[in-house]
């Protein structure tokens, strides 16, 4: 197992001398944080949903989607490798953090701004590449974001290592207000997908504030040549996995968008992102605490493997309802929320449901194999899925259009994926026992949904008052399904007992 400590030396971060928090202090923290990271995520998503149904509905149509589309999968796929990975350092490194913070703050500020300008330059050629000319001012508006977030990793590394998602909720609610403000003034004032790049800046920039703010005296620039070369040994790595796991998740956008067009690029985006809800919504909630959570029980294999289950078991259990009710009933909540111009998004949702509730897992058992030092199985699990990928997502976008693309990601997801991430986790001393009893229920309840949902639609119909009696008797189905579950997931917390 790789050590992702920082090595002995004058220059390097050297392990904590001091007493550790005490197992039950950390689980209270743990608990604490999860509760105001998943409040946090509700409230920002519902407003950032809100949002989304006024502008398809009354100021942007499918192709300024297309084009938003592509600005914000660069954005992504760059973001993923901004600061080489070595923000991590500030949650996962032993001993005071302030130490090499400075060093982390200038390694990540220089690498964004090298990469911004890259961005900027390149921006034309990238954009005409990806099916979609118009997108190379957004692009150049809405990287500005890669420099923001390479100043922002060390007061925000901060935050999460001390479980301060309270704080946490404030700074995103201050993103959320003015970011949202600045989109909508400009997209009635008639900017385009314009609107999105120049709110995206404004709440990053308001994010960075507010993060200095309640993690003072962390921005101060430094350089240590040792400790740089132990964070580059630790981050580059994490970087390289992270970039691929990004283009995973973004390598359909660009597929659509060259071969299909900016307005099928539209429909898919809205689908796509309407598929993210539950993935948004309750694995960002999940993965504000995780990483830091399994880092403190990666040296106990038995308690990371018990950590791991428990929380996969919780992920999936809160999931699953969604996915069902969402791939279900795709085409009437697509009609009721965003009306009959974005129908065609309906038809890749069901499978796109289904990709949202895998990547749940992989993202998850992401974060434990991190903790755990296993960085080249990362790297390894991602390339291949990456390498798989494309090949399929370009048969399937000429065979069956949007649709296919989306059935594409499930096919190399479940048959290929899933498998090679139980392998690696296996490595990791998390047994395919321990993730069959967190996501044996679960299962079989969303396998019940689904079947008293089709029933009952076929019976009921599509209207308003049909898709609520219909949701809520799937969704009570479902809940007696996984009630021999609960003891599992409501049982005392690892990070207590270990």
């Amino acid at each position: 197992m790789d050590s992702v400590r920082a090595p002995d030396s004058e220059t390097a971060e050297p392990s904590d001398t001091s007493v550790p928090p005490a197992p039950a202090s950390l689980g209270r923290k743990v608990r604490s944080a999860a509760r105001w990271s998943l409040i946090n995520t509700v409230v920002m998503r519902l407003g950032n949903f809100a949002t989304g149904v006024l502008l398809a509905r009354f100021a942007l149509g499918p192709a300024q989607w297309g084009v938003y589309g592509i600005a914000q999968t660069v954005l992504l796929v760059l973001l993923s490798a901004n600061e080489l990975g070595v923000g991590l350092a500030i949650v996962r490194w032993d001993g005071d953090p302030r130490r090499f913070a400075p060093t982390v703050l200038t390694l990540g500020t220089a690498s964004s701004a090298l990469l911004y300008a890259a961005i900027f330059v390149s921006a034309p050629t990238v954009a005409g590449l990806l099916g979609s000319p118009e997108a190379s001012g957004v692009l150049r508006v809405m990287c500005l974001c890669l420099v923001i977030d390479g100043v922002a990793q060390v007061p925000a590394g901060f935050l999460t290592r001390e479980f301060a998602q309270g704080k946490r909720m404030a700074i995103d609610a201050l993103n959320f207000v003015l970011s949202t403000a600045v989109t909508l003034v400009l997209a009635f004032a008639g900017w385009g997908a314009m609107s999105f790049a120049w709110g995206a800046v404004a709440g990053n920039i308001a994010a960075l504030v507010g993060c200095a703010l309640a993690a003072p005296g962390t921005l101060r620039f430094g350089w240590d040549p040792g400790q740089a070369r132990a964070l580059l040994k630790f981050g580059l790595p994490l970087a390289g996995a992270s970039l691929l796991a990004l283009g995973v998740v973004n390598v359909d956008t660009m597929v659509v968008g060259s071969s299909l067009g900016p307005v099928a690029l539209g429909f898919y985006v809205l689908a796509f992102n309407m598929s993210g809800w539950p993935v948004r919504v309750i694995s960002e909630a999940a993965r504000r605490v995780s990483f830091a959570g399994f880092s403190r029980l990666a040296d106990t294999p038995q308690a990371l493997a018990q950590g791991f289950s428990r929380a996969l078991g919780v992920l999936v259990t809160g999931t699953v309802p969604l996915c069902v009710l969402l791939a279900g009933l795709a085409a009437p909540v697509v009609h009721l929320v965003y009306g009959v111009t974005w129908l065609p998004a309906a038809d890749a949702l069901p499978w796109l449901m289904a990709l949202g509730l895998v990547r749940i897992g992989c993202e998850l058992a992401y974060d434990c194999l991190v903790a755990a030092g296993q960085r080249r199985s990362l790297i390894l699990v991602q390339g291949l899925w990456l390498v798989a990928l494309v090949p399929v997502l370009v048969i399937g976008a000429r065979l069956h259009g949007i649709v296919g693309v989306s059935q594409g990601h499930v096919l190399v997801a479940v048959g290929l994926v899933v498998p090679v991430f139980v392998f690696a986790l296996g490595r990791a001393g998390i047994s395919l026992g321990h993730i069959a009893r967190a996501c044996a229920w679960p299962l079989f309840g969303g396998v019940v949904m689904a079947l008293v949902l089709l029933a009952a639609k076929r019976l009921l119909g599509d209207g308003t008052l049909a898709l609520v009696v219909v949701g809520t008797t799937a969704l009570v189905c479902y809940v007696v399904c996984v009630l021999p579950s609960r003891r599992f997931l409501r049982g005392s917390s690892t990070m207590e007992t270990a």
